[in-house]
């Protein structure tokens, strides 16, 4: 992925590869794709075949008197039909959009709908994921679609797939599986009924779970076709209804998991409980890459209820009856831990690194196109410059991490919240030592995640697995608030250079070099219409674990990049909307979101004193956002935000009241990360421990209401999850360069009402 070509091509681009000269990296994710291919051949005998999946899939899901179609749903000789999400929804109501979206077009009567995780099985490897994934980095949809589902299938079992994550259960799971799923189960009902009524097919109409022949009167209801049309072949290329069709996409349909939640019925990793259940919990190594030298454990065996001391490699661990005891003896003890060679690292010294690497280092990757140095050049004086600076940011879920285990016969069972439940199981017999087959992995709702819970960086998961099988009961590991904020992994820290050129009112040119951890590949697209672009990014790892973090680079780049286009419309001497206009492309999605954004906050209106607005657009995950934030300065310095606007085109709606929630709840976490949210580091560990000193913005300082709007362009369906934040921070930012007059290009914006 680091080897992306080109980060700020677009979609439209990449699905037209011979109108563009070819670049540099397009072999390269080729290769990749080749890879993967040969992976998902050479597990064909351990991943089994496409229909050992389905088999196996029916063997766990389907009961007396149900019928499994694929591995995506089921229907019931009582009309119920059951669809299996492969994502987790914690939160974000993607199992009820997806129910939908499936529904729609097998149509269903939706009060006969359910919803249900799938379970982490190789069964139900998300192919449809995988599919979305390889068209999108791939550049080449085209040859990724044609592809036999077979081998999308094994590809998809060889990974394992099964993440909840980029924005993806919609535009990818949605579009792609579930909606061609409905459509090809309705084609075999109409069959089936076809062949018992002895009409033809096309006589036939379906609604709410029935097919009808409107001459003879006669209906046939689905769970009495299932039987039968479970044994069809499956269209694999099934028409799908198109947007005037549609009966339940788009419509704001109540969540099924929100009744749950209220009534306290719903039951988080936290909650988890077994006969005979014991609790631990654990402290690691301040300063990440240390190592536990010793601990004394009379102190915790002396606190009553506490029953093991156990050490792990970096971390100690007290297990107990309950998690009071279990609290109380892990303070009680004194272990020593070494630094890992890592004391040296803070925040000053990790961005000192940031500029040398930045000024003197090579770029691992660089994007764009045109002469950026010779549209410098021309434009003489006309050269403007900024530096801007970005911190750690923690996830801040509310649950901390909840895992329960229990080893007995040589099996490891698992329960708990985690983003892939097929990742955590091979993760977890890795760390134990055991088969793949060994372990069995109930995934849980999660009190949030934003990131944080993908198994490839959740140490939890090993530590839970080792301690399972110390343990001679089964054991629920929490993590306190504490161990969970100094132990997060987090949004990078990152810095970023960026210079462009004026020419007659328009930027000639445009420089983005920027340094963080991870790869380029994934971040917000250039959307702006620029003779000469550049965006160079260089590679930096401290001692931390950095991970996704809600819309990933997306918020760092989109701080940078939409901060920089008002310092330029200043230099410009324009209205920093209407000099975004005349850099996007006539007609585009971007040109119409911007308008409306414009037009809905009222912008060029006149403002009280004291009060600023601030506007910006980004591109991620397919969908544009543009948001717009009046904000004023209180007397300590600090933001208030007044008012906020967003308006959103992600292609198409399906379900309002979800969407619309997503874009607020984005909205807000970006505004909170803004203001005052950051971890820092002092001689290599992480300072902040709870939100006493990691502050999540509170009810009094939000905005008093959001006010969401979607277009409805029909363009291909963007993801929802996550397009909301990164616009919130650069248009709060540019409000209050309004009202002070001073250009803020380090967050979190506290520390600088602070200094």
């Amino acid at each position: 992925m680091a080897d992306n070509p080109n980060p700020d091509m677009d979609f439209a681009e990449a699905q037209a590869p011979e109108t563009k000269p070819k670049k540099k990296g397009v072999k390269r994710r080729i290769f990749l794709i080749g890879s993967a291919l040969l992976a998902g051949g050479a597990a064909f005998g351990v991943y089994w075949t496409d229909n050992s999946a389905k088999t196996r899939a029916k063997a766990l899901t389907t009961g007396d008197g149900e019928h499994n179609f694929l591995s995506w749903m089921k229907i019931a000789e009582d009309d119920t039909v059951t669809v299996y999400s492969p994502h987790i929804d914690f939160g974000q109501g993607s199992h009820t959009a997806l129910g939908q979206m499936l529904a729609d077009e097998l149509d269903a009567d939706w009060d006969k709908v359910k919803v249900e995780q799938a379970p982490a099985d190789l069964a139900f490897a998300n192919t449809a994921l995988g599919q979305g994934f390889l068209a999108e980095l791939s550049g080449y949809p085209g040859v990724i679609n044609a592809l036999p589902q077979a081998i999308i299938g094994m590809i998809a079992r060889s990974l394992p797939l099964q993440i909840t994550g980029g924005s993806s259960a919609i535009r990818f799971t949605g579009e792609v599986g579930m909606r061609s799923v409905g459509a090809a189960v309705r084609l075999a009902l109409i069959e089936e009924a076809a062949d018992r009524l002895g009409v033809p097919a096309n006589e036939l109409t379906t609604a709410n779970s029935a097919v009808t022949h409107a001459k003879s009167g006669k209906s046939l209801r689905y769970g009495a076709l299932a039987a039968g049309a479970a044994g069809r072949s499956l269209s694999g290329d099934p028409v799908l209804k198109t947007r005037d069709q549609y009966t339940l996409i788009g419509k704001p349909i109540v969540r099924r998991d929100i009744p749950a939640k209220v009534d306290g019925s719903a039951v988080y990793g936290i909650d988890f409980t077994l006969p005979d259940m014991r609790v631990a919990t654990i402290a690691a190594a301040p300063v990440r890459g240390g190592a536990l030298e010793s601990v004394d454990a009379a102190p915790a065996m002396a606190v009553k209820g506490v029953e093991q001391v156990v050490q792990l490699p970096d971390a100690v661990v007290v297990v107990a009856k309950g998690y009071w005891p279990a609290l109380k003896g892990l303070q009680a003890l004194s272990p020593t831990f070494s630094d890992g060679g890592n004391a040296a690292i803070s925040t000053p010294t990790i961005y000192a690194a940031q500029d040398t690497l930045r000024k003197a280092g090579k770029p691992d990757n660089e994007g764009g196109e045109g002469d950026v140095d010779a549209a410098f050049k021309a434009a003489g004086a006309n050269v403007v410059n900024a530096e801007y600076r970005v911190p750690f940011l923690h996830h801040a879920m509310m649950e901390p991490f909840a895992l329960t285990g229990h080893f007995k016969d040589g099996k490891l069972t698992i329960w708990g919240g985690l983003q892939d439940p097929l990742s955590t199981r091979a993760r977890a017999a890795k760390a134990a030592g055991l088969d793949m087959d060994d372990v069995i992995f109930n995934p849980m709702i999660m009190g949030g995640g934003f990131g944080r819970r993908f198994p490839d960086i959740v140490e939890a998961i090993d530590q839970i697995a080792l301690l399972a099988k110390q343990v001679p009961y089964p054991v629920k590991l929490v993590w306190s608030r504490e161990e969970e904020v100094r132990h997060g992994t987090y949004r990078p820290q990152s810095s970023a250079a960026l210079t462009a050129s004026i020419k007659d009112g328009k930027i000639t040119g445009w420089r983005t070099d920027y340094v963080q951890s991870g790869n380029a590949e994934g971040e917000v697209p250039f959307i702006y219409a620029i003779p000469a672009t550049s965006r160079r990014h260089f590679a930096y790892q401290s001692n931390q674990i950095d991970g996704p973090w809600r819309s990933v680079n997306a918020t760092q780049i989109g701080f940078y990049t939409e901060s920089f286009m008002d310092e330029l419309a200043a230099s410009a001497g324009e209205d920093p909307y209407q000099f975004r206009r005349k850099h996007l492309p006539a007609g585009s999605r971007h040109l119409a979101v911007l308008d409306m954004v414009a037009k809905r906050s009222g912008w060029g209106t006149p403002l009280p004193e004291g009060v600023g607005r601030g506007i910006a657009i980004v591109e991620s995950f397919g969908t544009v956002v543009a948001e717009v934030i009046e904000a004023s300065v209180k007397a300590d310095g600090s933001p208030k935000v007044l008012k906020a606007f967003a308006v959103v085109d992600c292609g198409t709606t399906v379900n309002p009241l979800n969407a619309d929630a997503q874009i607020m709840g984005g909205l807000i976490m970006g505004l909170s990360s803004a203001i005052g949210e950051a971890i820092t580091l002092d001689k290599g560990a992480v300072v902040q421990n709870n939100f006493s000193d990691y502050p999540i913005l509170k009810l009094a300082d939000a905005p008093p209401a959001v006010d969401v709007h979607f277009i409805e362009s029909g363009a291909k369906t963007g993801g929802i999850g996550e397009p909301g934040l990164p616009p919130a921070s650069p248009a709060l930012a540019n409000a209050l360069a309004m009202v002070s007059g001073k250009r803020i290009r380090t967050l979190p914006l506290l520390t600088q009402a602070k200094a």
